[in-house]
Order: C-alpha cells, then sequence, then structure tokens
C-alpha cells in the first residue's frame, strides 16, 4: 500500500480543484462529475445553455450592428430591431439564471451558513438546494400557465407579426433547466463527501478552500 505524503494529498487537492474549483475560480470548460445517467443530463442541459447563451448574444450582437449601419449609412433603421432585442434578453436572461446556478454565481447570504462547523452546513446546503429547486420547479410550472393564457389571447408583436406567447418560452424553460440544476446539486451533495455550491463548484473560496 503506498503511504499517503503531503505530496500526494497535495496532488490530489490539486487534482479535485482542477474538475471543480471553488466559487471564485474561473469558469472553464464544463464537464459533468455526476455518476451515469445523470452526469449525462447535466451534460446536456450544459451544452443547452451554451448554445442558448451564444446564440441570443450572437444575434443581439448582429441585430445592433446591423441597425446601426441601417441608421446611418443607409438612412432607414431595422423596424423589427427593438423587438427582436427584447425577445433575445428573455432569452439571455433565463438561459443565464441556469447557467449561474451551474457555475455558483448567483448572490449569496453566506454570513450565517459560514459560521456554522463542516456537517451542519453541508446539511443547510442540501436543503437549500432542494427547497430552491422546489421554488423553481413551481415558477416553471406559472410561466407555462401564463404562456397558454397568452396563446388563448392570440396576441402578435407590432413588428414581427409573431404571436407573443413565443417570446415567453424560454420563461418556463430557463426555470426548469435551473431547477434541475439545483436538484442535482442536492444529489451532488448527497453522494459526495465534500460541500458543493452546484454540480461542479466546491463551497469556498479561492485563498480559503474548506472541504468537509
Amino acid at each position: 500500500m503506498t503511504p499517503v505524503t503531503e505530496d500526494n494529498h497535495s496532488s490530489q487537492l490539486q487534482s479535485q480543484t482542477d474538475t471543480t474549483g471553488t466559487d471564485d475560480a474561473p469558469v472553464g470548460t464544463y464537464k459533468s462529475t455526476l455518476p451515469g445517467p445523470l452526469g449525462t443530463i447535466d451534460n446536456a442541459i450544459s451544452w443547452l445553455e451554451s448554445v442558448m447563451l451564444a446564440a441570443g448574444v450572437l444575434l443581439m450582437a448582429a441585430n445592433t450592428i446591423a441597425n446601426v449601419v441601417g441608421r446611418f449609412v443607409f438612412q432607414s433603421s431595422i423596424f423589427f430591431s427593438e423587438e427582436l432585442n427584447s425577445v433575445l434578453i428573455i432569452l439571455i436572461t433565463f438561459a443565464g439564471i441556469s447557467y449561474a446556478a451551474r457555475h455558483g454565481r448567483h448572490i449569496r447570504m453566506s454570513a450565517i451558513f459560514d459560521a456554522l462547523p463542516p456537517r451542519p452546513r453541508k446539511v443547510l446546503m442540501i436543503f437549500i438546494a432542494f427547497v430552491t429547486a422546489v421554488f423553481m420547479f413551481g415558477l416553471a410550472w406559472y410561466a407555462l400557465q401564463y404562456i397558454m393564457t397568452q396563446a388563448g389571447r392570440g396576441r402578435l408583436l407590432p413588428a414581427l407579426q409573431v404571436p407573443v406567447w413565443w417570446t415567453l418560452v424560454w420563461v418556463p424553460f430557463g426555470f426548469f433547466m435551473t431547477g434541475l440544476q439545483y436538484l442535482l446539486t442536492a444529489i451532488k451533495n448527497i453522494i459526495e463527501p465534500d460541500i458543493y455550491l452546484s454540480t461542479s463548484v466546491l463551497e469556498g473560496y479561492d485563498d480559503n478552500e474548506r472541504e468537509v
């Protein structure tokens, strides 16, 4: 049996922080550390978030630049530019809340949490993640009901002439993905000995990482 030395322990900690990191660590390429189907689901959600955010930001930039060029070069603005940007802002916002949850970027009030010993902190983190997931799923349900109400009214956007409810489909979708992310975070904390803010972010800070 190989003895556990300080160098080996440091290497293990370094390996772990390379794949997980802390809440202040830079965001890199995401790869789920959850086992089996949970990891597949986690990676799929990450891919959807990335596609939605990248597409939203790029389309908004292209639309804004095209509108500026049209206004100052051709003396004619794109008539639907403002409406399209409004739709893209909704997309980016509600894809972003799931992305922020995945990388532990949401604002936290952690004064009491940080003062607790490791075991109560872990129990509290599991409770917080589960409760947040329930609230996110509840908001997704109410948002879906709101969209169904809007669809029944048949309202159209003035410029784009598309149903208003089309622009809101990202709201329940974003809430649902965020709920899944917090649910996976709770599961991660149950099956792992360390405390996780998300499926990939350890609780703690770069200069004072804390592990169970």
